[in-house]
């Protein structure tokens, strides 16, 4: 059933009781699975994944629950399973880090904040959480060795402007705003600990991910629920931004791949994209909606540009294809159909995030701009 929300001094006192890893037996199919940050949106959906496959396998959700989490996310039926643990704490909390990550098998850290728009409001809650939370958990998979993969899911973002096309693992690390520079930096210091202590860690880039349970601060969703209000859809600048679009479910099947490939030595250590190898700007997808929904044309406005905005991404897909034998399966028009139809049929869901969806950041002038 689901756990009560547990501080950390409970937690370390059930662990004194129920969780020595030495009185703990498990079949040889049995494994337990951390996932921080998976009360969001990729997290959410990656464990609804893992959780129907995966029969044996028991799951910890660690989750701070900021304003991106949200416990309707999980199904009734993983949180009322005895196969499911949810933690309510921070990964910058070390105690309750260890507790957890001394009960797993395998790890995929995806806590972090993850809006670039909001990182130009705080960038210090981005430095804390991406930065300081990925050593937290850095230092307890040092000293707990039972942990047999660690998952760090970093961004396309730490790329920047792509200099050249597609962007392979090895393209400069240019971080334009201050998330993008948070993700940069846990990302290396990822990288760092796998040189020093040789932890059995693979660093994933995932390009722009879509799908159901985003929220509405991403320019997707935002578009959808616009439309099914009636109400004009807003591009930032010209709308000639282009990104590698990706669907959240072949992220998590290329995650689960990464956690269950045989031969975990060839991708111990790397830096693996996952991208579909094709781009989309930003103003395509809005015609996209507008011609979905049968609006005028005269439904699309535009505003600044947001400040640190990317240009262009599309993501390689060489080296995701040859270490995972992973390629994205899902076209982006066809798999924005069904988007749109998710949203259309949760609109309780998303009706609570609109408040939440616009940021006032400062933009050229000294003008203030919700974006």
């Amino acid at each position: 059933m689901l756990k009560r929300l547990l501080t950390a001094s409970l937690i370390l006192s059930v662990c004194l009781v129920q969780c020595n890893p030495s009185e703990t037996a498990k079949s040889s199919d049995s494994k337990t699975v951390l996932l921080t940050g998976a009360a969001g949106f990729i997290g959410s959906n990656f464990l609804r994944y893992m959780f129907d496959k995966y029969p044996h396998y028991k799951f910890i959700v660690l989750d701070a629950m900021t304003y991106a989490g949200n416990m309707e996310n999980i199904p009734d039926y993983i949180k009322n399973s005895e196969r499911f643990e949810f933690v309510y704490d921070s990964v910058t909390n070390q105690e309750v880090v260890d507790v957890c990550m001394n009960k797993s098998d395998l790890v995929v850290h995806f806590a972090a904040e993850s809006h670039v728009t909001r990182s130009l409001l705080n960038p210090r809650t981005f430095v804390d959480t991406d930065v300081m939370g990925t050593l937290t958990m850095l230092h307890s998979l040092v000293k707990h060795k039972n942990v047999q993969r660690f998952i760090h899911i970093s961004t396309s973002e730490v790329y920047g402007t792509a200099e050249t096309e597609p962007i392979t693992e090895d393209h400069p690390l240019k971080p334009r705003s201050p998330y993008a520079a948070a993700k940069a930096g846990a990302d290396r210091l990822v990288w760092s600990y796998c040189c020093t202590y040789n932890i059995p860690a693979v660093i994933i880039r995932p390009f722009n991910n879509y799908g159901p349970n985003q929220h509405l601060e991403k320019v997707i969703p935002r578009f959808i629920t616009h439309a099914i209000k009636g109400l004009p859809l807003t591009v930032h600048g010209d709308g000639s931004a282009k990104r590698d679009w990706l669907h959240v479910s072949d992220t998590c099947e290329a995650l689960d791949k990464v956690l269950h490939v045989d031969n975990f030595d060839a991708i111990k250590s790397q830096v693996i994209n996952l991208g579909t190898g094709v781009s989309t700007s930003v103003h395509e997808i809005a015609q996209m909606i507008i011609k979905e929904f049968g609006l005028s044309e005269n439904g699309l406005t535009h505003q600044e540009d947001r400040p640190g905005q990317v240009a262009c991404h599309i993501s390689s897909t060489d080296k995701a294809e040859r270490l995972l034998g992973w390629k994205a399966k899902r076209n982006f028009k066809e798999s924005l159909q069904g988007v749109i139809e998710w949203y259309k049929k949760n609109e309780g869901w998303w009706k609570r995030l609109e408040m939440m969806q616009w940021v006032p950041v400062q933009v050229d002038n000294n003008k203030v701009a919700k974006q």
